[in-house]
């Protein structure tokens, strides 16, 4: 499909469509493969154009149609032998330079005046990296169709010829980002480039002639062995086809040692933001030297997705039970964790794993809690919790937990167990653990004030409140009896206090595990609310709702559209090919439950009130003047008034109606006595208003007005013509939002600077052939530190200017920020693991 960047228009036919098909000039082996899929695509009445650097005839025999064009050239050249069965490394890369990187201005410039001319509804690419983007330069659609991609073969040629030849495998993964999904053939190695995978059975060739047919022609006798040599790039042992057992679409991978991606390719995220694509295809990073997961576990239900993270937990899990040496290469606190984790399991017994990701806010905020519509994306980095449940009289208990039940003298009792990881990041204990009886009062489960005041007591045990938390929301809310044991372990990559949503990530894979465990079958939606309440009741945090939902409701690479009234998803938007977002952590600590958060809501909801207010008092006295005539009800409109004197979000004002009517009657701010004597209530039941305390008002209760607004406009030029208009414009809506955000008193130095750091880049002066990359950034989540999300072109340029920024940011403040790069799936889309242990370890 075209499209027109002047006038947004997308043309497509069904009855015939012209095609530009790249092949690679790596032999004849993708060429024979596209000539069955050009022979089709006539047959079907379509127009297609080769550009290859095979001869005529490989095409020609097969094909004789007006409709085929032939275009010679080469613009890539895969790997150069130095003999008939050795790969020349270095040679390849040096080829590679020569061919496709020292002429790439001249060949982008050729390449797109060349589209523009045949003007092809789609451009196929298998797998000439510099296609895809010619074809987004020249406003084209583009795919590739292959079972394996240059940056990856690639990458490993540079283990061995040189780190520095990297920007050159850099530079193939931005080149491959730019088409819309791959086509992905089977015997396939790791393509972290890609986005969006579709998987397709084997293309092959039509039989020509059998085999007794072949072996006479070649005088071979049919008593005759024949053995294939053929060169690779690999180490013997790594398992590039899978063993292609053939099962359906998919070829099954089987026990051994899978093809790895080189750590400083696999890391390059946090470098340079180069990895764009699906977590579907991403590999654990140092892989050749991990167990295999498969040779340990049977997975009995769900699917792995290809997450590296994933994978790495399990290969963590089966690894438990191993004997730690504190004195060798073990941090003691790490061991303490280890050890507790490998007591709570009975390996004979079925675990349970959910996994929930962490979100970046790219628009919406703090906003949520006014009803605003928010936009959102699931990040890479997500929380892993594994639950199994036990008889109580089967429960391996840790020693203090049975001298416990021994003192109450009651036997065997359901008890929950806790190892968390990552304790001494935060101050806190690794364990936790408290006997399920203690949630009950009689036969009623406790209060959730009563649970908060439970995990208060030990400042060290507070963070069990977010996992244990859902135990007590199950039963409250949903009317769950737990009569068995439960063991969790927790491990998250989401980093705690960066405002990247680390409490709703766990408590989504918390609640989703302890659900898949007991059979109960919870909505994504519906489960989100109810770790909500976790968050709000029983931890304390007057949080909205969006980090759940995105948490649990989200998809890879696609932003989470949500009205926060309380909780309705409109679905998905996909982030345009040559737009992406990042996460950069300004090292700055941020807590929803601090001071600040909680006075601008309370700030907000007094607004709300006094909107209502102004609303009905107006509505009184335009009936008073009026004597009850409707007919003269004009000013200010009677049914705005009547809106607006129920309104149940802020969010549903309008800015004009705001800025007409109610935005001058707001305060600066008012001493919290003040509020309650004139309104009563705020009405909002997760924050409570300190007489003594002077809150914001006119800043807390515009900003969310004018957010929804913003973030109405930023969904609409997500899905406009791709232009730097449509990327300044939505640069310029993250910068309002991040200082509307200051004048409410939720700014940081550190996030300022950032912001900023952002806006120098964007304005500096521009030489001629380094355009602005980056266009925009704003404060996130909670605000009060945290991290930022920035806007910029999906290209190698915005990702060296991250780089830059964050260098600089080092430079000024001594902290290097965490870049936040890439996305995966919600709990909802992952679902959860069922696993047995194949053989229990041997106890010693």
């Amino acid at each position: 499909m075209r499209i027109d960047v002047e006038s947004d228009h997308v043309s497509a036919s069904t009855k015939h469509l012209v095609f530009a098909y790249y092949v690679t000039g790596h032999g004849f082996g993708h060429a024979t493969r596209v000539v069955e899929v050009v022979r089709n695509l006539i047959l079907a009445g379509h127009d297609v154009h080769v550009v290859t650097g095979a001869p005529d005839f490989v095409f020609t025999t097969e094909i004789q149609s007006p409709r085929l064009f032939l275009r010679k050239l080469v613009l890539d050249c895969g790997a150069v032998q130095a003999d008939a069965l050795t790969v020349d490394r270095l040679a390849s890369l040096e080829k590679y330079s020569e061919t496709a990187v020292v002429p790439r201005a001249s060949i982008l410039a050729a390449e797109v005046e060349w589209l523009n001319s045949i003007k092809p509804d789609l451009v196929v690419s298998d797998v000439v990296p510099v296609a895809c983007r010619a074809a987004a330069d020249a406003g084209i659609r583009s795919v590739c169709v292959t079972n394996f991609s240059w940056d990856f073969i690639y990458a490993e040629y540079v283990m061995a010829a040189g780190i520095h030849h990297r920007s050159i495998v850099w530079q193939i993964a931005e080149d491959y980002s730019h088409c819309e999904f791959l086509i992905r053939l089977p015997g396939y190695c790791p393509m972290p480039a890609f986005r969006d995978v579709i998987d397709v059975p084997l293309v092959v060739r039509r039989l020509h002639k059998y085999r007794k047919e072949v072996r006479k022609d070649l005088g071979i006798g049919e008593d005759v062995k024949l053995v294939i040599l053929n060169f690779g790039g690999q180490l013997s042992g790594a398992r590039r086809l899978r063993d292609a057992i053939v099962l359906g679409y998919q070829l099954q991978r089987v026990p051994g040692r899978d093809l790895c991606i080189p750590d400083w390719y696999a890391n390059a995220e946090n470098e340079l933001g180069l990895r764009t694509g699906s977590p579907t295809v991403e590999m654990a990073e140092n892989s050749f030297h991990m167990k295999s997961y498969t040779e340990d576990f049977d997975i009995l239900h769900g699917d792995l997705q290809g997450l590296s993270d994933t994978i790495t937990f399990l290969n963590n899990l089966v690894d438990l039970d191993a004997v730690y040496d504190s004195g060798k290469n073990t941090e003691k606190h790490w061991m303490r964790e280890r050890m507790a984790a490998a007591g709570i399991f009975n390996w004979e017994e079925e675990i349970f794993v959910a996994r929930a990701p962490g979100r970046l806010d790219v628009v919406g905020g703090i906003a949520d809690y006014s009803g605003s519509l928010v936009l959102q994306m699931p990040i890479r980095e997500a929380c892993h919790v594994a639950v199994q449940i036990n008889h109580p009289s089967k429960h391996r208990l840790w020693k203090h937990a049975q001298a416990r039940q021994n003192v109450k003298g009651k036997g065997s009792t359901p008890v929950l167990q806790i190892v968390s990881y990552g304790s001494e990041l935060s101050n806190r204990s690794p364990t936790f653990d408290m006997d399920l009886s203690d949630f009950m009062d009689g036969e009623q489960p406790i209060s959730y004030q009563k649970a908060k005041e439970y995990f208060a007591k030990d400042p060290s045990q507070k963070w069990a409140a977010y996992v244990a938390g859902v135990i007590l929301v199950l039963m409250t809310e949903l009317g769950v009896h737990f009569e068995n044991s439960i063991s969790m372990l927790v491990s998250s990559a989401v980093p705690e206090g960066k405002g990247v949503s680390s409490s709703a990530s766990v408590e989504v894979a918390s609640m989703s595990s302890i659900a898949a465990a007991h059979g109960l079958d919870i909505s994504p939606r519906e489960l989100a609310l109810l770790c909500q309440k976790v968050e709000n009741h029983i931890v304390g945090a007057p949080c909205g709702v969006m980090d759940q939902m995105t948490s649990a409701c989200g998809e890879a690479n696609k932003l989470l559209a949500m009205i926060c009234q309380p909780a309705e998803v409109l679905g998905l938007v996909d982030i345009p090919n040559h737009i992406r977002f990042w996460g950069i952590d300004s090292g700055i600590r941020h807590s929803i439950g601090g001071a600040d958060y909680g006075s601008v809501r309370v700030g907000a909801f007094m607004g709300l009130k006094m909107v209502k207010s102004i609303a009905s008092t107006r509505l009184s006295q335009s009936f008073s003047s009026s004597n009850g005539n409707a007919d003269e009800l004009e000013e200010d409109g009677v049914e705005l008034l009547q809106t607006e004197a129920s309104l149940d979000y802020l969010c549903n004002l309008s800015p004009h109606r705001c800025e007409a009517l109610y935005s001058k009657m707001f305060p600066d701010s008012m001493l919290g006595e003040v509020f309650l004597k004139q309104y009563a209530d705020h009405n909002d039941p997760v924050t409570i208003i300190d007489d003594k305390r002077s809150y914001g008002v006119r800043a807390a209760a515009r900003h969310p007005i004018y957010e929804n607004f913003r973030v109405k406009a930023f969904k609409a030029l997500l899905t406009s013509a791709a232009s730097d208009e449509q990327l300044t414009a939505l640069g310029e809506l993250m910068y309002q939002c991040h200082y509307s955000y200051s004048a409410c008193g939720l700014g940081s130095d550190g996030t300022d600077r950032l912001v900023q750091l952002v806006q120098e880049m964007q304005h500096k002066k521009k030489s001629n052939t380094e355009d602005t990359t980056l266009y925009g950034a704003k404060i996130t989540g909670g605000g009060s530190g945290g991290t930022i999300c920035a806007i910029g072109r999906n290209c190698l340029r915005s990702s060296q200017q991250i780089l830059e920024i964050q260098q600089r940011y080092k430079g000024a403040t001594g902290y290097l920020p965490f870049v936040f790069e890439g996305s995966s799936p919600g709990a909802g889309k992952f679902g959860y693991l069922r696993i047995r242990r194949r053989s229990p370890p041997k106890l010693t």
